[in-house]
């Protein structure tokens, strides 16, 4: 220890750097020589003595603990050098004066890189206060730059975030060397996690994943186990993972290159051959591959043997294999092929199958009660209090969470589903808000308008509710008004009520002021996508400011949509926007305030 540095100044150095990092703690504790000397600590005896860590490192045993999951634990030991002498008068040379103890969580692994290097150039610090014992005038030649040196490649790597990288120093300072090697054994090892199949030491979809980024000319199949499932179910897991192990030493032996194959998920493989191979050649392979797997013996155990057979999918190209073979695959298992080569007929085809899932998936949900409503707050820019709500619509999935409408309202419209949808949003609302004081935006589209179904339920609504003053019909067409007589009726008929009427996402489809004098809504819903970069983006904010000035010329409302952040709120604000919408105050959601 430095002279003139006592137990008190240490702890203060140690408080220090815990708070530099909140998940890093580090830890010193005593040997009995510095007990001797000092006195003794009572917590470092009862931690040593629980810690066989800790006992290792106290007889000069560096110990890297990563033995749990979420936890990495660095034990190091402080040898006695002729400088400690001056003080450690009881010592002598490769005595140990204690340890120092490092521990840093590791919760996700790509995450955790990050976390890791930190911790080690926060190590880095920690070790020059063990160092600085060899205070001398080379100081800055033999310890500063080397740590400097290390940390600085250390840093490159944090920057580049490439877990492929490894340190490597040649300062010939024993410690650094340590350090080095220890933080290498780490990388190896997060990189085989990262980018390895525990069960099958095979290459992992993520690794294929970054493989197939490089965009070069290749050829990929994807190799599926047939009813791989079942012969799970069957024998158990235990065999089943026997199973796909012995099938992936099995590719291993019959793959020209065994550093292209992947174990993607479950029973599922993948064969990546890049450059100009024939297709001929590759169909061939998958013919030789396919014919193979249904010879060969697989065993389950010592004495059951099995027979497979699997499917397998193909694509070629620059982009988009990994897709297009799996669609290849689910094309070739509903034909019962044994392979087959995608092509754009496939895709068309996936296209119709999920339409026909959607379709399926919305008649269900409308005959179950599962179409509801949720309610995003909208705020008074000038009191940032809640004055109304949008009516949004959502599917409840089967699991209990919700859809929204960008994945099935188009299917919707072309099933005739749509007006059965928009019903059930009118009627819902309205009896939502029958008894709230809040205002309450319904969207509506002009096929809605046009319906004389949902036209005449609207009237009916607004009538027997008596709360024409609290809703808001909201525009939503993208496009022109072709009928635009119908729509100048309704807005009339809805106002008698003294409901008011918007624009919705203003800067498309009704972004003409021509359109706006001749509706005479009572608000104006600024297009999001004009407002969630209105902070840093000097167009938006003069397109913004031109709507907000000419709006209240005509004494209409605006609304902005899609403040997410304190800085939008900032700017929306200064521009002197009515009303704000987004995730700053609030997601949408089933209740409203003062309800629970």
């Amino acid at each position: 220890m430095q002279m003139g540095w006592n137990k008190e100044d240490l702890e203060k150095i140690i408080l220090r750097l815990n708070s530099i990092e909140e998940s890093m703690r580090v830890n010193a504790y005593r040997s009995t020589l510095v007990d001797a000397l000092y006195g003794g600590i009572e917590k470092d005896k009862v931690a040593i003595a629980s810690n066989q860590n800790l006992q290792k490192a106290m007889r000069g045993e560096e110990i890297l603990d990563i033995s749990s999951s979420e936890i990495i634990n660095y034990y190091y030991p402080v040898v006695v050098k002729d400088e400690c002498l001056r003080c450690h008068i009881n010592a002598k040379r490769e005595d140990i004066l204690g340890v120092i103890n490092i521990s840093f969580p590791t919760t996700n692994l790509k995450i955790s890189l990050t976390q890791m290097i930190n911790f080690f150039i926060f190590f880095i610090v920690v070790f020059s206060l063990i160092i600085f014992l060899a205070i001398f005038i080379e100081l800055d030649t033999f310890l500063i730059k080397p740590i400097r040196n290390f940390s600085n490649i250390i840093k490159s790597i944090t920057t580049s975030k490439d877990i492929t990288k490894r340190v490597e120093v040649n300062d010939n300072i024993e410690e650094l060397d340590s350090i080095k090697e220890i933080f290498n054994s780490m990388l190896d090892s997060i990189e085989r996690q990262f980018y390895y199949d525990n069960l099958t030491s095979l290459q992992n979809r993520r690794k294929l994943t970054e493989a197939l980024e490089l965009r070069g000319h290749s050829f990929l199949m994807i190799i599926n186990i047939d009813s791989f499932q079942e012969m799970n179910d069957l024998y158990g897991d235990d065999a089943g993972d026997k199973l796909l192990k012995e099938f992936a030493m099995f590719l291993q032996r019959h793959m020209p290159r065994e550093e292209n194959l992947y174990r993607l998920h479950a029973d599922e493989f993948a064969y990546l051959c890049r450059g100009s191979v024939d297709i001929k050649e590759f169909l061939t392979f998958a013919e030789l591959i396919s014919e193979k797997i249904s010879k060969e013996i697989f065993f389950l155990g010592l004495e059951q043997e099995i027979s497979l057979s699997a499917t397998i999918g193909m694509s070629y190209g620059t982009e988009m294999l990994l897709v297009n073979a799996d669609t290849a695959l689910v094309v070739a298992k509903k034909k019962k092929k044994h392979f087959l080569l995608y092509d754009e007929s496939m895709a068309m085809s996936k296209i119709y199958e999920k339409n026909v899932t959607w379709t399926k998936k919305l008649k269900v949900a409308i005959d179950e009660d599962r179409v509801e409503p949720l309610f995003q707050p909208i705020v008074d820019v000038k009191t940032q209090k809640t004055v109304k709500y949008e009516s949004l619509m959502r599917i409840v999935d089967e699991d209990g969470s919700y859809i929204a409408p960008i994945h099935f309202l188009e299917l919707a419209k072309k099933n005739k589903l749509y007006h059965q949808l928009t019903k059930i949003m009118i009627e819902k609302t309205f009896d939502k808000f029958r008894n709230s004081s809040y205002l309450v935006s319904i969207n509506i589209s002009v096929e809605d308008i046009l319906n004389r179904d949902i036209h005449n339920l609207i009237l009916e609504k607004l009538s027997s509710y008596g709360m024409g003053d609290r809703v808001v019909f909201e525009l939503i067409e993208s496009e022109g008004i072709e009928n635009f007589d119908e729509v100048i009726k309704f807005i009339n008929e809805v106002k008698s009520f003294n409901a008011k009427v918007s624009i919705d996402d203003f800067g498309t489809g009704y972004s003409n002021f021509e359109y706006l004098m001749k509706l005479k809504v009572d608000y104006i819903k600024i297009d999001g996508s004009m407002i969630k970069n209105i902070d840093i983006n000097k167009d938006s904010e003069l397109i913004t400011q031109t709507i907000v000035d000419f709006a209240k010329k005509m004494k209409i409302k605006t609304v902005a949509e899609f403040v997410y952040s304190k800085n939008v709120f900032d700017k929306v604000a200064e521009l002197d926007v009515d009303f704000a919408q987004g995730y700053y105050f609030g997601k949408p959601s089933k209740y409203i305030e003062n309800e629970s």
